[in-house]
């Protein structure tokens, strides 16, 4: 069995190749080509944590995978990441235990980040004057740095409630070429911005309907299990075009949950990520929609990522 460490795992990353990757697993999960049972939810509230385990196989595949990863926010407090994880990969013949991927939580991140810019691939209006970045932890700083392969902005807004931790992440983006504007306003950021991406495990929304402008496009990619929400109802339900990576999980405890168990949106298209790209068509009509992706994370990604890594180590 193979036992790789953080180091080989992202010595070995490739983003073109899991980006495509990614895209095949979509298409396979929309298709129902992907054996991948429900997720598996831990909440600990005494110390600010969760945790998800899941699993997928894609039929035919040599490989299944399961995955753990674990974010606890308090962590950075204690000089500690506030995710971990690792991912283990099997023997669809055998059951052999074939991987051990000890990540530290980056193969999470990293193709929950390449999954945003996929969404930006498909939404994103041709006139962005900024983007928006909600949040300014891994994934935020992540999630820029994969819109800086699709989208020649480099005007961005940062959104976050601890003033060290936006001053830290616009040191960092701006030695990444960006030119950065913080605020603890996000009515603020929305104003600027048209393209937002959306990275916090907040438990209340941030973001408003009344806060958005025509024309923008948002990425929401903190809802990720049961309490989470980062955006109101009523702005959910003002969206044009709804993409999901899987509608039933969304509609469980992704960022729609709340508005489609509300029925605010029996009038909105919702459209799978894999459906879409399957298709070869934008989900924007024109620049003037609103338009939202909701990215919960499924297992064919952890699946796809662990397939590009192992392809080349």
């Amino acid at each position: 069995m193979k036992i790789l460490n953080k180091r080989q795992i992202l010595d070995a990353f490739d983003a073109d190749a899991v980006t495509l990757l990614l895209k095949q697993g979509f298409i396979a999960y929309s298709q129902q080509q992907v054996q991948q049972p429900p997720v598996q939810h831990f909440l600990f509230e005494q110390a600010a944590g969760d945790c998800c385990i899941k699993s997928a196989w894609l039929e035919g595949d040599e490989q299944f995978v399961v995955k753990v990863s674990s974010g606890f926010y308090r962590n950075p407090t204690q000089g500690l990441a506030s995710n971990q994880g690792l991912m283990m990969a099997f023997s669809a013949q055998t059951g052999e235990p074939q991987a051990l991927l000890l990540d530290e939580g980056w193969l999470t991140a990293l193709r929950t980040a390449l999954a945003g810019r996929i969404a930006a691939e498909l939404c994103a209006p041709a006139d962005i004057p900024a983007i928006g970045i909600v949040g300014c932890g891994m994934q935020a700083q992540l999630q820029l740095q994969q819109l800086k392969n699709q989208i020649s902005c480099r005007e961005v807004w940062v959104w976050g409630r601890n003033e060290l931790a936006l001053d830290t992440f616009r040191r960092q983006a701006e030695a990444e070429g960006f030119r950065v504007q913080t605020t603890q306003d996000a009515a603020e950021l929305a104003r600027h911005c048209r393209l937002i991406v959306t990275t916090t495990p907040s438990r209340e929304p941030i973001l408003r309907a009344a806060d958005i402008q025509p024309g923008t496009h948002i990425t929401a990619v903190g809802a990720d299990a049961h309490g989470k929400q980062e955006l109101t109802a009523d702005l959910v339900a003002r969206a044009d075009v709804l993409l999901v990576d899987a509608l039933a999980q969304c509609a469980d405890y992704g960022e729609i949950a709340t508005a489609y168990r509300q029925g605010l949106l029996k009038s909105t298209p919702l459209v799978e990520l894999g459906t879409a790209l399957a298709r070869g068509i934008k989900v924007r009509n024109d620049d003037q929609q609103i338009t939202l992706a909701d990215l919960t994370g499924l297992a064919i990604q952890d699946v796809q990522i662990v397939k590009g890594i192992l392809a080349r180590v």
